[in-house]
């Protein structure tokens, strides 16, 4: 009987949400699609995963929307990729914001799915395509993709995961 009335009173207990994972402020991302590894910066505040291209076209094969681009960075090789595109995203731009402007600046960017290693979880996440080489970061990871990865960020800690291996 007290087994059966333990069991009832544990049965009655909320579920609780499985913690997340802790990681710095920067990781290390491998792309398998790509082939790298990248120094990432895990933004909150940014809520798609963008990386570092130029060249970036977008055309049609077989009708349905694809982009060309080569990697974007001062240690990129000139290696072309071609990739399906998920969607077009609009992204506003803050810094063009003043007082005296009605009209907000948006850029259209290609988005694409791909599979993101982070320590030793695997998943795919949408990453916009955009020139970041005035960045120091080639790639960085926005919430949608923290979520995927049942990550919180640490901002005081980097590199908190293992080198990539999935």
């Amino acid at each position: 009987m007290k087994l059966l009335l333990a069991s009832l009173a544990l049965a009655a207990l909320p579920v609780m949400a499985a913690e997340p994972t802790l990681y710095g402020r920067y990781e290390y991302i491998q792309l398998p699609e790509i082939g790298e590894t990248f120094k990432a910066k895990m933004d909150t505040g940014a809520l798609t995963a963008s990386l570092s291209a130029r060249d970036i076209e977008t055309f049609t094969r077989d009708g349905d929307d694809w982009v060309r681009f080569r990697l974007g960075g001062k240690d990129a090789s000139d290696k072309v990729f071609e990739h399906k595109v998920s969607r077009i995203s609009k992204i506003k731009s803050r810094a063009d914001e003043d007082d005296e402007k009605d009209e907000a600046s948006v850029a259209k960017r290609p988005v694409i799915d791909l599979e993101m290693c982070l320590g030793n979880v695997k998943r795919t996440v949408e990453v916009n395509l955009t020139d970041r080489s005035s960045f120091n970061y080639p790639l960085l990871i926005g919430a949608k993709a923290l979520r995927e990865f049942g990550a919180a960020v640490n901002p005081a800690r980097r590199y908190t995961a293992d080198k990539p291996d999935c």
